[in-house]
């Protein structure tokens, strides 16, 4: 049972260990810390932050510790015990409740009383004198009477007496007294205490920061007409269709003018034909830079329609955020300061060698205007906020200084708490990490590139059972505008459908790009992993009421992943054995195992698997004779499932997958069985 916090004065607590000797106990390895105190750990609002810390001192007195915790700027701290767990570690937690930042800490000292009493109990044992010892015990209490004042001070000021006067036996009985114990310790003497050297934070983040399914839409492809491009007023008339899909953000590419100077044709072709609408991510043109929405796409009244209209289905518009200009940007001619410049004039445009990006100029963050261009990016972000939108897509982070992301999002969410920023960089680990300890609310990961059984395993291991767990959030998108791997190119509608079951449940966050997703299309550029006649680059019409797309098992997967709370966080993923490496198994259940899923999935889209799976029934609780209940939430089938080893066919013809509620049986008073 969880010990009612107490609040102090932050001053006061100043006061309490100022002076005196150096204190004798130490505070280390303190856990979640984040490069030493650095940086903050993330949780979302209504998580319980556990936190753990080594504390310890000479001798063998005993230790008395707190954790502490406030929202940053309150004069102050809440404070609850931590609890021994053996081998000087002790631990303890709080409940976040509100968006925004906390800080915590721990306070840690000599519980002189809990000494003494531990002393006493074996002096007794070993029918030893103990008239002094009780008298001592006394004044200890007396001293604690004077610190609590008010009803807590009276009724310790009885103990000691009782502790004084009377027989041997009784006094003793009255020293141990388990009441006692518990007002000493929320008055106990903390002198010589010792506060952990740093203030640690935790930010705080609405639950769609953690959980959350994304639909991935070009809107100039939203066209019902073959004959025109699609416009945002089409975009919301497709609401009710992702709607249908169940999903919570639906996300744009950039809606911004389109450069026109080196505009790319189809297939990323340098040569461009008069209609070609060039891409998106060449953001800039004679109407308008990053804050302006491109004219062929509608006006900025059609745009706050259309976030209206989403919130009133519960979806939210995310935004792409790609700070990169095409020559033809406003910020080109009014600030060419802001770009890098070649030797002989020119300004320099993207490269990756030997890709070449001519209708793209970066921009440069270190330029010694730095000040003005960093203010002018954070108000990109502040104007689209103040349209309505408070979740960014961020292309290519990792290509911008680290400490820029650090300030903008600072800046910003010191303004609006409640944005949400996802990190678009495929790039090196250690480079990903620090992109998400620098604030990233979610960051896009390798899951596309993880496709074995050991690999998913060893990847998802790391993300979910490591320290990267306390700041990086993976976002599991199944596919993007940039990446059709292979498995999707030459796997079909199975290889689809399995990575959609992986994603969406490996993950608490995942995505995915469509129409082309649940059409199943696997069309790509001979050699590569970029569509065969991208949207990047083209306008397309697709056919949405295809009877072969997987739209209804999209709809089924994510109405599952809203009813049941176990998949709404990644902590409990556990990988469980199988004899077949070809099937994964996993679960994730909630922390009082209310809620179990079991997740059997083939990582073979071409043929049938067959596996004996290994149910870890003592971890939750399935042991005996009468079994449990498996009940298949997408195909709506059940079985009954007995002890550790159960059999498992896995058909990609049917459906390669199994998402699995666990049910118990259950006795009514009527004495009918039920399971749920």
């Amino acid at each position: 049972m969880r010990t009612k916090e107490k609040r102090v004065p932050e001053a006061a607590e100043k006061k309490k260990s100022a002076g005196g000797a150096p204190s004798r106990v130490i505070v280390e390895g303190v856990e979640p810390e984040i490069d030493c105190g650095a940086l903050p750990v993330k949780r979302v609002v209504g998580d319980t932050v556990v936190v753990s810390a080594d504390v310890h001192a000479d001798g063998h007195d005993r230790l008395g510790a707190v954790l502490r915790w406030r929202r940053a700027g309150a004069a102050e701290w809440s404070e609850a015990p931590m609890r021994e767990l053996g081998n000087d570690r002790f631990e303890g937690d709080f409940t976040v409740t509100d968006v925004g930042r906390y800080e915590y800490g721990v306070l840690a000292w000599i519980d002189r009383f809990a000494s003494w009493r531990r002393d006493l109990e074996k002096k007794t044992k070993a029918g030893q004198d103990v008239r002094v010892d009780l008298a001592d015990g006394a004044a200890l209490v007396s001293e604690a009477a004077q610190r609590a004042g008010g009803a807590d001070g009276k009724t310790l000021e009885r103990s000691a007496r009782a502790i004084l006067e009377g027989a041997a036996e009784s006094r003793v009985a009255s020293a141990l007294d388990r009441a006692l114990l518990e007002t000493m310790t929320r008055h106990s003497d903390r002198r010589g205490g010792c506060n952990y050297g740093k203030t640690l934070a935790v930010v705080v983040e609405r639950p769609l920061a953690r959980f959350g399914a994304w639909y991935e839409m070009f809107p100039r492809s939203a066209s019902p007409d073959p004959k025109r491009p699609g416009t945002l007023r089409d975009v919301e008339a497709l609401l009710p269709y992702v709607a249908s899909m169940n999903f919570d953000v639906l996300y744009l590419p950039p809606i911004h003018p389109i450069g026109v100077s080196h505009r790319k044709g189809p297939n990323n072709s340098v040569k461009c034909s008069p209609g070609d609408p060039g891409s998106p991510w060449a953001i800039g043109a004679k109407e308008g830079g990053h804050k302006e929405i491109h004219p062929a796409l509608g006006t900025i009244e059609d745009f706050r329609k259309l976030v209206a209209s989403a919130k009133k289905r519960g979806i939210e518009i995310a935004l792409d955020i790609a700070f990169q200009c095409s020559p033809d940007h406003p910020y080109v001619r009014e600030h060419p300061e802001w770009f890098r410049k070649r030797s002989d004039g020119t300004i320099k445009y993207a490269e990756n060698p030997p890709k070449k990006y001519q209708d793209i100029y970066p921009i440069d963050f270190e330029c010694e205007d730095w000040p003005a261009l960093w203010n002018e990016l954070r108000d990109v972000i502040l104007h689209w906020v103040k349209e309505g939108v408070t979740v960014f897509r961020v292309d290519n982070p990792h290509t911008k200084p680290f400490r820029f992301w650090q300030w903008l999002i600072g800046e910003v969410k010191e303004r609006h708490p409640e944005t949400i920023f996802l990190s678009e960089a495929f790039t090196r680990p250690k480079v990903m990490q620090f992109l998400a300890k620098a604030g990233f609310s979610q960051s896009y990961s390798y899951f596309t590139w993880r496709n074995t059984r050991r690999e998913i395993e060893t990847y998802f291991r790391e993300l979910t059972q490591t320290k990267v767990r306390e700041y990086l959030r993976p976002n599991l998108f199944a596919n993007t505008p940039d990446i059709l791997h292979e498995y999707l190119q030459f796997g079909g509608r199975a290889a689809f459908a399995i990575r959609l079951v992986l994603a969406s449940t490996l993950g608490a966050s995942y995505g995915i790009y469509g129409p082309p997703f649940e059409l199943a299309v696997g069309r790509a550029v001979p050699g590569s992993e970029e569509y065969q006649d991208s949207e990047k680059y083209e306008v397309r019409h697709w056919n949405r009421d295809d009877p072969a797309s997987l739209r209804d098992v999209i709809a089924r997967i994510n109405a599952i992943r809203r009813d049941n709370p176990a998949l709404h966080s990644d902590w409990s993923l556990r990988f469980h054995p199988v004899d077949n490496d070809k099937i994964v198994f996993y679960s994730k259940a909630t922390s009082d195992l209310s809620n179990i899923v079991f997740v059997i999935a083939s990582v073979d889209p071409h043929h049938v698997q067959t596996g004996n799976v290994r149910v870890p029934v003592a971890e939750f609780g399935l042991e005996g004779p009468e079994g449990y209940q498996v009940h298949d939430l997408v195909s709506d089938a059940r079985w009954l499932w007995h002890g550790d080893r159960n059999t498992v066919v896995l058909d990609p013809e049917t459906f390669p997958a199994h998402i699995l509620r666990v049910r118990r049986k259950v006795k009514t008073e009527r004495d009918f069985d039920y399971y749920m």
